[in-house]
C-alpha cells in the first residue's frame, strides 16, 4: 500500500482506558490497593513507546481519579500529542448513577485534566460501556457540558446492545446532537466477536482483526479499538474474582503488543477528536 492509497482510506483509531488492573466494576466497595502495587504509569509507558515507534496518535480515556493520584500522566500523553479523553472520576457503572451524580463526576474529570494539560476533554466512554437502557440522560449531560462524541456504546450482546448501529452515527436529543464513535466488532452467523479490544482483541487471530479492518474500510468507516494499561502487562497482578468475571475483566495472559504492533504497522491511524471533527467524510 502506498502513502496516497493509505491516506485514502478511513483511519484507524487506537483508544486507551487509562486505568489500573484493580479498576474492575460491578465488584462492590473497592478495597484500597498500596500505592507500590499501581501499575498504571509504567504500562502507559510503555504505550507511548510503542505508539511513538509508529508515529501513531492515540486518544487516551482518562479516569480521573487516576490522573489526580498520579498528575504526572495526563501531561506525559499530551506532551506527546495525543488525545486526553474523559473515562468519569470512579469507574462506576453509569447505571448505578442518577443524573447528578454523572454530572458531577463528569465535571470533576475535566477540572482535574483541565489543570493538568491546559485542554478540556471533547469526548468521554463510559466505564464498561455502561449506557443507562432506552435513555439519552447521558448524551444530554455531554452535550450540555461541551462534548463532541462519545464513545460508550458497544454493538455487543451482554456488555452492549448488538443491535446498534456499527459504524459512527449522530444521537438526537433535546438539548442537541452527539456523534457516536462505537469501537469495532465482526459480525458473524453467531453476533458479533468482541475483536475492537479487550480480552477478544488478544484471543481471537491477528487476520480476523485485520479483516475487520478492512472490511470497516469497504463501508468507509474507521475502526475503533481499545485497550488497557494492563493487556500490555501480562504478569501483572490480578483480583480474585469468580472465574468467568476474571476472563471479561482481565482475558488470558496473552500480552496485546504483539497484535497491536501487527495494525500500528499497516493502518493510518487518528485521533478520536479528528474522526469527529471531519465526520461525515468522503474517503
Amino acid at each position: 500500500m502506498t502513502p496516497s492509497d493509505a491516506t485514502a482510506l478511513p483511519p484507524v483509531a487506537i483508544t486507551i482506558d487509562v486505568e489500573d488492573w484493580f479498576h474492575v466494576c460491578g465488584i462492590g466497595v473497592p478495597q484500597p490497593v498500596a500505592r507500590n502495587m499501581w501499575r498504571t504509569k509504567a504500562n502507559i509507558i510503555k504505550i507511548l513507546a510503542l505508539l511513538d515507534s509508529y508515529q501513531c496518535k492515540a486518544t487516551f480515556f482518562m479516569l480521573g481519579s487516576v490522573a489526580e493520584s498520579e498528575p504526572d500522566i495526563a501531561p506525559m500523553i499530551a506532551a506527546k500529542g495525543h488525545e486526553i479523553a474523559s473515562h468519569g472520576y470512579s469507574h462506576t457503572l453509569l447505571t448505578d448513577m442518577d443524573q447528578n451524580a454523572f454530572r458531577d463526576e463528569l465535571m470533576r474529570t475535566e477540572q482535574i485534566l483541565t489543570k493538568q494539560i491546559g485542554v478540556r476533554p471533547i469526548g468521554f466512554r463510559a466505564p464498561q460501556w455502561s449506557v443507562p437502557y432506552n435513555s439519552t440522560w447521558m448524551d444530554e449531560i455531554l452535550i450540555e457540558c461541551g462534548y463532541h462524541y462519545d464513545s460508550s456504546r458497544n454493538p455487543l450482546p451482554f456488555v452492549g446492545d448488538s443491535s446498534l448501529p456499527l459504524h459512527p452515527y449522530t444521537i438526537t436529543t433535546s438539548r442537541g446532537t452527539l456523534l457516536e464513535l462505537p469501537p469495532m466488532v465482526t459480525p458473524t452467523i453467531f453476533g458479533n466477536l468482541p475483536t475492537g479490544g479487550g480480552w477478544g482483541f488478544r484471543f481471537f487471530p491477528i487476520k480476523l482483526i485485520e479483516a475487520t479492518v478492512r472490511k470497516y474500510h469497504r463501508a468507509k468507516a474507521p475502526a475503533v479499538l481499545y485497550i488497557h494499561p494492563r493487556e500490555l502487562d501480562p504478569d501483572g497482578p490480578r483480583l480474585k474474582l469468580p472465574p468467568l468475571k476474571s476472563f471479561v475483566s482481565y482475558g488470558s495472559r496473552k500480552d496485546a503488543v504483539p497484535q497491536l504492533s501487527m495494525l500500528l504497522e499497516q493502518f493510518r491511524c487518528s485521533t478520536l477528536s479528528e474522526i469527529a471533527a471531519s465526520w461525515p467524510r468522503t474517503y
